[in-house]
């Protein structure tokens, strides 16, 4: 199937919307369980579901892009990141890969015995490059992870994440009743009110 058929198929059977619409109502039950049951099994399974529908999002955000208006990406983009960060807030995911990375770097490392760089496939030298790529990509990715979970516990805090789903289902009713984006229906106001004001 190429892109063009899929977006066809996408759009003829409102599946964008009914996704934003979905994640917005689910970015409201979690900030509401957030609120009131945060260790409770339903706040979890609905995390889990945020999830899932997270990740669609994405796909529908990327399928989408160039045919929804800017505000309408950058919102669908911003849910989607929202309910996919939020179950890995306090994974260390790059200790994890320097971990990983260490363990290629040391393993890949033996493969040079009998060659000029020898020296590096044995021993404490061998350790010791395996340690220092490892300490290089943990403090590249760390940064970045820094970056990306300061961003998502602002976003996830539970007013930003209530007000997130509902201007999430507000786009989406918007959109399904042909509108570009709530963003633009505001902006056409606020024009037709300046207008009206000369």
């Amino acid at each position: 199937m190429e892109t063009d058929s899929i977006v066809d198929v996408l759009t003829s059977n409102h599946i964008p919307e009914l996704v934003l619409a979905v994640g917005g109502i689910i970015a409201v039950i979690i900030a509401c369980l957030y609120y009131k049951y945060r260790e409770s099994k339903k706040y979890k399974f609905a995390v889990l579901i945020g999830l899932i529908v997270g990740v669609l999002l994405a796909v529908v955000a990327f399928s989408m892009l160039g045919i929804w208006g800017f505000a309408s990406s950058v919102l669908i983009i911003l849910a989607a990141f929202t309910l996919i960060i939020r179950p890995f807030r306090d994974v260390h995911i790059s200790l994890i890969i320097a971990v990983m990375v260490m363990i290629i770097v040391y393993v890949l490392l033996a493969g040079l015995a009998g060659t000029q760089l020898d020296v590096l496939s044995d021993g404490w030298p061998r350790i010791g490059v395996a340690f220092v790529l490892g300490g290089m990509v943990y403090m590249l990715l760390h940064f970045a992870e820094s970056l990306l979970k300061i961003v998502g516990k602002i976003m996830n805090a539970w007013p930003l994440l209530l007000i997130l789903g509902i201007i999430c289902i507000v786009e989406a009713v918007m959109i399904s009743l042909g509108y570009d984006s709530l963003f633009g229906y505001i902006q056409e106001y606020l024009d037709g009110m300046n207008n009206a004001a000369w």
